[in-house]
């Protein structure tokens, strides 16, 4: 089936038919309102976009699908506020709300893409209490959508690593079964051992073939350490381009020189970092990484789970809070913010190109915008999602 996406702007631009086949754009042509939309081929499928912008899908890149209760009767917020007290409050009551739960996965699921999430990089944890099972679960979920969201796992210690023995072991297990990447958290302040924890990554990362994604929350000169001892392994291993620090709140507490230093590092070894746009945390120096070549991914974190009661997945939104506390005001910069969660992001997924080019896996959201600065503060409904061409079944 041949799918014609007909009369829609790309980017804002000129009006163009999208020409779709096996999932891929095949050509971009500027449409003719004189010709109809109609084919003798039967083979042939019409769209009509009635001139309304066009988006190429978003990219979440730091989610935790297998964590929400969505769908589920609320759940008070409880435990301390510190990340252990976090961890040891979700341990504690995961059991009683059935997470991980392919149900409130699937429908977290089915919200994030009518919202036009059409890719994601997801977090799972990977403990001595649940195995390996929660990838089992965000899989299964990914499998019953009905259309072919892009999915990188991220085989996620959320309870640390070397303090937990046999962490490793599933780690391994995890990457040898496929899991993309393995994850970690907080080497100095939850292992205690930054350098053990960071040799054991990366040893399993190197041997498997996977990525890197590690949590870091550790602020000021600790935070700034990792990074370094990050780097550090990156250049010295095969892993260029596929390691990637989530949160690193200290890159946005650090003096000027401090942070360029850091971040020519992270340039040079291709290290990534993904952030949540926390509203309580160090504002990320988005506009000094993206011009240094740092990609720079968006993502939910966690939506409406025991570490917190909110979130609505619309990335939408979310670019537009990035943008906020990255002081953006000019159409420039608020196209930027948008391609953080776009076009940007195909790294962050296993995509060489994620756009509405020729090439190009047809993920597609239309909205009703005059321009791309408009649909980022205003976030109107989706109008349409395609995800490789193909509608999320009713």
């Amino acid at each position: 089936m041949q799918t014609v996406l007909r009369n829609v702007r790309p980017w804002g631009g000129e009006a163009s038919d999208l020409r779709i086949a096996d999932g891929v754009i095949v050509a971009v042509e500027r449409h003719d309102p004189t010709a109809e939309a109609v084919s003798g081929d039967p083979g042939t499928r019409f769209i009509e976009g009635d001139g309304l912008l066009a988006l190429p899908g978003l990219v979440n890149a730091h989610a935790h699908l297998d964590k929400s209760w969505w769908g589920k009767p609320w759940v008070s917020y409880g435990g301390e506020a510190t990340t252990q007290g976090r961890i040891e409050h979700e341990r504690a009551h995961r059991g009683e709300l059935g997470i991980p739960s392919g149900e409130s996965t699937l429908a977290l699921l089915r919200a994030l893409v009518e919202q036009g999430t059409t890719a994601f990089r997801s977090h799972v944890d990977v403990d001595l209490g649940v195995g390996l099972d929660g990838i089992r679960v965000v899989r299964e979920a990914v499998a019953a959508l009905g259309v072919p969201v892009a999915l990188e796992i991220v085989a996620f210690p959320q309870d640390g690593v070397l303090r937990r023995p046999g962490v490793l072991d599933l780690l391994d297990r995890a990457a040898a079964e496929g899991a993309e990447h393995i994850g970690g958290l907080d080497p100095a302040s939850i292992d205690r051992d930054p350098v053990g924890q960071l040799d054991a990554l990366f040893d399993i990362a190197d041997r498997r073939g996977v990525g890197i994604d590690i949590h870091l929350h550790d602020g000021g000169e600790l935070g700034a350490f990792q990074y370094e001892l990050i780097i550090e392994r990156t250049r010295a291993t095969g892993l260029a381009g596929r390691v990637n620090v989530a949160h690193g709140f200290a890159i946005g507490e650090l003096p000027e020189a401090r942070r360029r230093g850091l971040i020519d590092g992270m340039r040079e070894t291709g290290v990534s970092i993904t952030t949540v746009a926390p509203i309580n945390a160090p504002r990320l120096p988005l506009a000094e990484l993206r011009a240094a070549g740092v990609p720079v991914g968006l993502g939910t974190d966690g939506i409406r789970d025991l570490w917190g009661p909110y979130g609505d997945g619309d990335l939408l939104r979310l670019a537009a809070r990035l943008a906020q506390l990255s002081g953006f005001r000019r159409d420039d910069d608020l196209v930027d913010a948008v391609r953080v969660a776009t076009s940007d992001a195909a790294s962050f997924v296993g995509r060489a190109t994620h756009d509405l080019t020729v090439g190009s896996v047809a993920d597609v959201v239309l909205l009703d915008a005059q321009n791309v600065p408009e649909a980022l503060v205003a976030a109107p409904p989706r109008a349409l999602v395609l995800v490789a061409g193909q509608e999320l079944p009713a």
